[in-house]
């Protein structure tokens, strides 16, 4: 009697210890299913939807937009690329006495870098976006080498109306609207960069014209921060008009370009693309080759605003450059709208002397001057041969037709 007592004790103690061992794996499972569940959930949600929904940002919509609103400073990405006119569209800030205007600041980091293929580079352009717009303009050290950072290493310094004016210089005053002389600003004292982040924190709206953000998804992450308040400006312009622009300012472009053409080397398409095929002109091979990965890029973007949040659409603003130039004073009013800035007569005038000069461009590319807007508009026509147009016309069919553009008619070429 007294063994099988023992027995049934010691089957009984048995089954207890396994019932404790197996608890754990029991809770482990079921964490580990539930995990699945939720990941399966996600799995099966839009994609588009995913790269607004970032599971580290406790932010609801609503507190978002709240947050925004009490953001005291705006900040305007104008998001374009080479040779659309994006010098011109800057200028319009630059130009406006409550603007704070950097001209392509992250070309310290493709130059820095160089030669670096585009994408790899795309999230230190955030990057420095993101402390320059916050007023920190020590991350220019990280691409300085052994420059000193002052005034006059910001790239395009000599055309900046801040930097050239009091109290930082006295070539220019803020108020008087006027191309910046670079002559004149070049001879400005060098000033600390610790006095330019002074300036930057005294305007109301501050705006940064880039060309080197490929894909604007990459700025989800300034465009989701309360604190930045980030609005976007993208401009776009005829394809036919940006390759012809390219063309004429080739030797220019062709680091640039590379860069870009580099970026997508992993595909057999690109891969085509980066050997020109006719090696006696291969500046013009690459910067042909670039024009189809941006109409590429510019039909991603389109896609990405398409699907994104009204929360966003709500602080993106799309452009043609064709719009601009022909009818000025009203799309100076609507960029002034989205970025909270007033117009008066002075900004009107300004605006339609620069687009009623005379003249193509000028001989040197990237120069800001007064064109005439019919001529910069429709000078592809007469620049392109019918073979060229044809080729920018396939590769760039959607995003023509997403923006308006008609294709070319053979018998009026």
């Amino acid at each position: 009697m007294t063994r099988r007592l023992q027995k049934k004790y010691l089957m009984i103690i048995l089954g207890y210890s396994v019932l404790l061992l197996l608890i754990p794996y029991m809770l482990d499972y079921r964490t580990k299913s539930a995990h699945i569940i939720k990941h399966g959930q996600q799995q099966r949600r839009c994609p588009d939807s995913e790269i607004w929904n970032n599971s580290n940002t406790t932010d609801t919509t609503e507190d978002a937009a709240v947050n925004r609103s009490l953001s005291n400073k705006m900040h305007i990405y104008l998001h374009a690329t080479w040779r659309t006119g994006s010098s011109f569209l800057g200028e319009l800030f630059n130009q406006h006495p409550d603007v704070f205007y950097l001209y392509e600041p992250m070309w310290h980091i493709w130059q820095s870098l160089y030669p670096g293929d585009a994408a790899s580079l795309q999230g230190a352009v955030r990057d420095m976006m993101d402390a320059l717009f916050r007023c920190d303009f020590s991350v220019l050290k990280l691409y300085a080498g052994n420059q000193n950072i002052s005034t006059a290493f910001i790239f395009g310094w000599k055309m900046n109306k801040v930097i050239c004016s009091e109290p930082l210089c006295d070539g220019h005053k803020r108020n008087e609207l006027g191309l910046v002389k670079e002559d004149v600003c070049g001879k400005c004292q060098r000033k600390d960069i610790k006095e330019l982040e002074r300036e930057c924190k005294k305007y109301p709206v501050m705006v940064i014209k880039g060309v080197r953000v490929l894909d604007l998804g990459v700025l989800v992450p300034l465009i989701r921060d309360p604190t930045i308040n980030l609005k976007i400006i993208q401009l776009f312009r005829d394809p036919r008009a940006v390759h012809n622009s390219r063309l004429k300012s080739k030797q220019a472009l062709v680091k640039e370009s590379i860069q870009v053409l580099r970026s997508r080397k992993q595909t057999e398409k690109y891969k085509r693309l980066l050997v020109p095929n006719n090696r006696g002109n291969r500046a013009e091979n690459y910067v042909s080759s670039a024009m189809e990965l941006i109409c590429d890029n510019w039909l991603n973007d389109m896609m990405l605003i398409l699907n994104a949040p009204y929360w966003v659409k709500r602080n993106f603003m799309k452009i043609r450059y064709e719009d601009l130039v022909f009818h000025p004073l009203a799309e100076l009013q609507k960029l002034y709208r989205f970025s909270n800035l007033s117009s008066f007569p002075a900004m009107d005038k300004f605006v339609l002397n620069m687009t009623h000069g005379s003249g193509y461009s000028s001989d040197k590319p990237f120069l800001i001057s007064s064109r005439d807007a019919k001529e910069a508009i429709f000078a592809w026509r007469e620049r392109l041969n019918v073979e060229q147009i044809a080729e920018v016309e396939a590769y760039c069919s959607e995003v023509m037709r997403q923006l308006g553009y008609q294709k070319n008619s053979l018998d009026k070429t």
